[in-house]
């Protein structure tokens, strides 16, 4: 089982809207969405923490998980597969949106970090 999972942050004036359509991006991006579906990973919004395991604000974040069932699951691809899914969440939002969207920054992150 991986000991890392991916967390996303958006970043300026992103609101609680922009992380819930990130997250309903993510979810239909395939292979997430095989993932998802298999159950080798989680997706969820949580509070954003500052690397002490603080919370941050009111402001949230995703994270996304590698479960038990996922342990076959390359890391680095998975990284990869979602810093793809951000950038075309951005793409879509700025062709059917107007100003410029948030930016994404997506990072793994310890477990026992936060």
């Amino acid at each position: 089982m991986a000991d890392q999972d991916i967390r996303i942050r958006l970043e300026g004036k992103a609101t609680e809207g922009d992380v819930t359509a990130l997250r309903n991006w993510l979810e239909r991006e395939r292979p997430l969405e095989d993932l998802l579906r298999d159950g080798r990973v989680r997706i969820r919004e949580r509070p954003a923490t500052a690397h002490d395991g603080t919370p941050m604000g009111t402001s949230q974040e995703i994270v996304i998980a590698v479960t038990s069932a996922g342990a076959t699951v390359v890391f680095q691809e998975l990284l990869e597969q979602v810093r793809r899914g951000v950038r075309a969440w951005r793409d879509n939002r700025r062709a059917v949106e107007d100003g410029e969207p948030p930016q994404g920054r997506v990072e793994p992150v310890n477990r026992h970090d936060g």
